[in-house]
């Protein structure tokens, strides 16, 4: 048998969509599903808009996921070049045996009106003048594949036009440029965003000029936004690299990615241990929609199955990556792990834990630090605090029910007070465990500070 081959092509002219991502993954499983070969093919003939900086993100990016390749323009391969510029020789050599086969022929479009041929020709011109190479669509031929989600999907070139295979600049047009690709590089199986449907039938065209085989298409349905349409950044953020910025572990976005349209026996898993499950009968053909809230939550599942090393190694990576570079000591990260959902979250739960200079929450302000009783319960918390010996979470428990009953204040008021006056908000993690972590000496000092803060407000 014939090894399976599969590529991800994208372009880099930005950032690695999470819908390329997800085609990337399912080529991904494929491949190692039946002991083949991944091939990552930068397609940047787009020569304004392709820059190497975006095809870096993009390798970057797949690598953080996890989906490395076989072949490509990093690791090389026997069937390079892996970058569609570089291989501009190759593509003008099948361009000219279209035209001598009468599959294709020569066009000069008038300057002015881009859209007006002036003439075409068998012969390329010879004085100099920029010039097209158009492929010759056969008239009323159909055009028929079996789409191996879709079934079998007919065309008729009834109402094709002649397109363009080699644009003046002396670059190839995509349609052109991803047959010769995959022939030469002896891709067996293209799966796709079902978008390039309509591009199937000029490939199969030139696939049939050549002589040669189409391998196996497959057509994924698109991610959608809520209202249903395409996935784009008016829906919000679709970068990858977005995703891990924001703090979402790698397995966790593959996962949520992998279940979009992936028809599997669980939610959570790590995809490298579905790779033996894998089918692409398994995928649906129906739309599938990105719910943002669904990711978080699979992310906090991910974040959950970790163990606590595990994490804090998820997390200073994530620290690294983002820049994000306050210390967090271990101490406050374990406090903080069990509240969130993402390393983000993690990060700025730790934050007042660490910095002084800590705000406190308009929420926190108007509901209890504004309150007549405010400074009494704060006051009694510092005398409370400074006297203990013990310093732990029983002690530290008892001393501020001890402050309610004193006061006869709701032990509620009493904790939401101490919990904002020592971190500046009403969300944070464990109040006993908190005042803790932070220590006496700490805990004094940014008492004192939330009396001047109440000094302030009056």
């Amino acid at each position: 048998m014939q090894q399976v081959r599969v590529r991800f092509a994208p372009s880099p002219t930005g950032y690695l969509h999470v819908g390329g991502a997800r085609t990337a993954l399912f080529n991904w499983l494929y491949a190692r599903k039946n002991g083949g070969k991944f091939i990552l093919r930068i397609e940047d003939t787009d020569t304004e808009r392709s820059t190497r900086e975006s095809e870096e993100m993009i390798m970057r990016d797949l690598k953080w996921l996890g989906l490395n390749w076989d072949e490509g323009p990093d690791v090389g391969g026997d069937f390079g070049p892996y970058r569609q510029s570089e291989r501009l020789d190759l593509y003008k050599t099948f361009a000219e045996k279209l035209i001598e086969s009468g599959h294709a022929y020569f066009a000069v479009y008038d300057k002015e009106d881009p859209k007006k041929v002036l003439y075409t020709s068998v012969q390329r011109p010879s004085d100099g003048t920029a010039y097209t190479i158009v492929f010759k669509v056969p008239k009323n031929k159909i055009i028929s594949y079996d789409d191996m989600l879709k079934g079998t999907i007919e065309f008729s070139t009834e109402y094709m036009e002649d397109f363009i295979i080699f644009k003046s600049n002396g670059f190839p047009v995509y349609n052109y440029a991803v047959v010769i690709d995959d022939h030469t590089m002896n891709i067996t199986h293209v799966l796709r965003g079902e978008d390039h449907i309509s591009n199937t039938p000029k490939q199969i065209l030139i696939y049939e000029a050549l002589g040669w085989q189409p391998p196996k298409f497959m057509h994924i349905p698109l991610i959608l936004g809520a209202d249903k349409t395409p996935l784009s950044k008016r829906h919000g953020a679709t970068a990858v690299e977005y995703f891990r910025r924001e703090g979402y572990l790698a397995k966790a976005l593959v996962n949520y990615l992998a279940i979009l349209g992936w028809s599997v026996d669980e939610e959570i898993f790590d995809y490298v241990e579905k790779v033996s499950s894998f089918s692409p009968e398994q995928i649906s053909n129906k739309n599938v929609v990105f719910d943002y809230q669904k990711l978080e939550w699979v992310n906090s599942k991910h974040m959950k199955m970790l163990s606590s090393e595990q994490m804090y190694e998820q997390f200073l990576d994530w620290q690294r990556f983002t820049g994000n570079d306050k210390q967090v000591p271990k101490s406050v990260f374990e406090i903080c792990k069990e509240k969130v959902n993402t390393l983000k979250q993690l990060y700025e739960f730790a934050l007042p834990f660490i910095e002084e200079e800590y705000e406190y929450s308009d929420e926190y302000v108007e509901k209890f630090l504004k309150k007549p009783e405010a400074r009494d319960i704060i006051q009694n918390a510092l005398q409370e605090f400074s006297a203990l010996d013990e310093y732990n979470i029983e002690s530290v428990e008892a001393t501020l029910r001890k402050i309610a009953s004193t006061l006869q204040i709701g032990t509620n008021k009493v904790f939401q007070t101490i919990r904002g006056a020592l971190l500046g908000k009403l969300v944070t993690p464990g109040l006993f465990e908190s005042i803790v972590v932070l220590g006496k000496e700490k805990t004094k000092r940014r008492l004192k500070r939330t009396l001047e803060k109440i000094d302030s407000l009056n």
